[in-house]
């Protein structure tokens, strides 16, 4: 019978990403079936709960960090805290540099770094308010990684900020590349003279990496959180970064990513561009419906928002043609670690007259479904995937269990995948798969993939696209490209 254990570590924090990472070697352990380290907020409470990770009599505050682990037996849910103890160590062991340049608070940062103009905060969402308003005091950007954070303190957060001349990016934010420096979830791309503004951390990335694969560069992608664009906030960060960028000397091109705004934040947007000394490309990811000035074009897809910006003769990467008969099954299941991608290619499936299930309910990912008679694109990334475990992009494995519901499924003819590299994501995504595509094998399902990254990227891009051709894998330039595959495998569009 399983056992779960907790403890719990009065006022210690750790960095979310640590956290997961840690979480990810801990379910890694034979015999754990399930772990996860988390701050006891409210919000992670109930999710360790709907997990079945939390012993009845646990205690723990907001401001705790609460370890949880589900295992086979005690003896192995007692080692395997142990081993969780040791891991929350070797983040300190690791950064011993000397204590004057590891800063204990805010105040003491901006002492010994007093040219600084930027602030990344990455605290539980309840905490993130009240860090980020100390930094805008303390005259600093702010970047706010974190979830969490409630509709009116991001309000009040990005009005102060406006008020002091200042930018309150996110939260949610994951993804920025300021002045050529890569912050969080980024890739390392050249240097140039176009600027991409966007919700979306990884719509940012699969356009500034096939720019750079183009042949071109970035001068900056700055990222303004999912609701920014919404009536509520009423784009103000948008519309401060789009003021910046307009004196920038560096940038004369700017690719605007979103969902469809509120008609309010349209108009808005829609008379600043045409006030705008600079060209524009705007990205709607699945509307086409908007006017916009002469100096502006409209796309509905990443792939073509980033061949609109470039203007060098290279272009982007050709789409390979099918390298196989089409396949058996009738449907394309989209298993996805960004959610953007994850939309443009519902809007690939769209624009040929395939109708998509988006983000519904499927085998194999904690939720079921009887839906057998749809192509299905799911983001894995969303929060009820993720319950207690790492994001896909940190932590493949996650991924798994649904992947492996697809190539059994005899209806699926192709599996649609994303491989995001870069910081912060997996050593080696492309590994992972390959090993579980060997374990599992395919019964005659097509995979097929597309890798967002650079081949500057730790992780290395051109190195990844081997090991998954090498895997059988069909690699498309882009992830637009690979919906397009996916359809002519199956004979449609």
């Amino acid at each position: 019978m399983s056992v779960t254990v907790n403890i719990v570590r009065a006022g210690v924090f750790l960095d979310s990403v640590v956290l997961m990472q840690i979480s990810r070697e801990l379910t890694a352990i034979q015999g754990v079936e399930d772990a996860a380290l988390m701050m006891a907020t409210p919000a992670n409470w109930d999710i360790l709960s709907d997990a079945g990770l939390l012993e009845e009599d646990t205690m723990a505050g907001p401001g705790d960090l609460l370890v949880a682990v589900r295992a086979q037996d005690r003896a192995i849910a007692d080692s395997t805290l142990q081993r969780a103890a040791e891991l929350m160590e070797r983040p300190a062991q690791q950064n011993s540099t000397p204590r004057e340049l590891r800063p204990l608070t805010l105040r003491s940062a901006c002492r010994q770094l007093p040219d600084a103009n930027l602030a990344l905060i990455s605290v539980p969402g309840d905490f993130a308010g009240a860090e980020a308003r100390k930094a805008l005091r303390a005259g600093l950007n702010v970047m706010i990684f974190s979830d969490n954070v409630a509709l009116a303190e991001e309000i009040s957060l990005k009005r102060e900020a406006r008020d002091l001349g200042l930018v309150v990016m996110g939260p949610d934010c994951g993804t920025a590349i300021i002045d050529g420096v890569p912050l969080a979830f980024a890739n390392v791309v050249p240097r140039g003279d176009i600027a991409i503004v966007g919700a979306s951390g990884t719509g940012m990335q699969e356009v500034s990496c096939l720019i750079a694969h183009a042949g071109e560069g970035i001068s900056h992608a700055i990222g303004v959180g999912g609701r920014d664009l919404t009536e509520a906030v009423g784009a103000i960060s948008t519309l401060t970064v789009l003021d910046w960028l307009e004196r920038d000397v560096a940038t004369h091109h700017i690719v605007l990513i979103s969902k469809p705004p509120a008609p309010s934040v349209v108009d808005q947007i829609t008379e600043f561009i045409r006030r705008s000394s600079k060209s524009y490309t705007v990205c709607l990811v699945g509307s086409d419906n908007l006017a916009l000035p002469d100096n502006a074009k409209l796309t509905t897809t990443l792939k073509d928002a980033a061949a609109t910006a470039v203007t060098n003769s290279k272009g982007l990467e050709a789409l390979p043609a099918v390298q196989r008969a089409p396949v058996a099954g009738s449907y394309v299941r989209g298993l996805y670690s960004g959610g953007t991608l994850a939309a443009e290619a519902q809007v690939v499936f769209l624009s040929h007259g395939q109708p998509v299930l988006s983000n519904a309910p499927v085998p194999g990912a904690g939720l079921f479904t009887s839906e057998r008679t749809n192509h299905i694109m799911i983001d894995l990334g969303d929060d009820r995937f993720t319950r207690g475990r790492p994001h896909p992009m940190i932590d493949p494995a996650v991924r798994d269990e649904p992947i492996c519901a697809a190539l059994s499924d005899p209806d699926v003819g192709a599996v649609l995948l994303d491989v995001v590299i870069g910081f912060g994501a997996h050593a080696d995504p492309a590994g992972h798969l390959a090993g579980l595509l060997d374990r599992h094998g395919r019964s005659g399902s097509v995979v097929i993939a597309s890798v967002t990254g650079t081949d500057e990227d730790p992780q290395v891009r051109a190195r990844q696209v081997s090991v998954l051709e090498r895997a059988g894998v069909v690699v498309a330039p882009s992830n637009a490209d690979a919906a397009e595959l996916a359809l002519a495998c199956l004979n449609v569009g």
